[in-house]
């Protein structure tokens, strides 16, 4: 299992060698890899993981959360409404905020546990029907909407872009988005283009194969 570590640290290194004027979190995303695998990066001392199903996350990491609350959990995937409470209750970030719904039952039910999470808006960009996500012309609307209304901790946006080997074009345009919002953080990059994100001023890349190895 060091060669999770190695991996870790190859790709730290690839990053730090951009030279980015902001510290850039490495998510990296353990879905369908088991706590016994995840568990030498833990000892490392990384703090960032991230999930994309509510209850494969719930099954894995609630007891060992709890045993270490310097664990931060990252919902990267699609959040349905009716999982929503179960999130607030076991994520610290989630990365896919976007609808109005659910914006309404994420700000209802933090105030109902006391426990207010951390928020990127996921844009689609390109408007793939098969995706989730804002449209560039909704975006202004929603993000007053979660901020001013809603009351929800924002703190940039994300982006899954198509695969076309266009990420750039995406990548720019999202970093632009952002600024435009004045917004601090960007969560876009994963396995194959991260690289390529932090040079658009990414700050939290999600990062899985290239730690853990391919899914089964």
């Amino acid at each position: 299992m060091s060669n999770i570590v190695e991996s870790f640290k190859k790709i730290k290194s690839n990053i730090e060698s951009l030279k980015p004027t902001k510290q850039v979190n490495i998510v990296a995303v353990s879905k369908t890899f088991s706590l016994e695998q995840i568990k030498p990066l833990i000892h490392y001392g990384h703090t960032h993981f991230g999930e994309n199903k509510v209850q494969e996350a719930k099954s894995k990491w609630q007891e060992y959360k709890k045993k270490n609350q310097n664990l931060n959990l990252h919902m990267i995937g699609k959040l349905q409404s009716n999982k929503a409470k179960n999130a607030i209750e076991l994520f610290d970030y989630i990365h896919s905020l976007d609808n109005q719904k659910l914006a309404d039952i994420l700000s209802n039910t933090q105030k109902n546990i006391n426990k207010f999470l951390k928020y990127f808006i996921q844009v689609n960009l390109a408007n793939e029907t098969q995706k989730s996500g804002i449209s560039v012309n909704e975006l202004d609307g929603f993000f007053n909407y979660c901020t001013r209304e809603k009351n929800l901790e924002v703190l940039g946006l994300m982006i899954l872009p198509p695969n076309n080997d266009n990420s750039k074009k995406y990548f720019q345009l999202l970093d632009n988005l952002n600024k435009n919002l004045a917004l601090k953080e960007l969560s876009m990059g994963m396995s194959s283009d991260y690289l390529e994100a932090v040079k658009f001023n990414s700050t939290f890349v999600r990062i899985g194969s290239q730690i853990f190895g391919q899914r089964t």
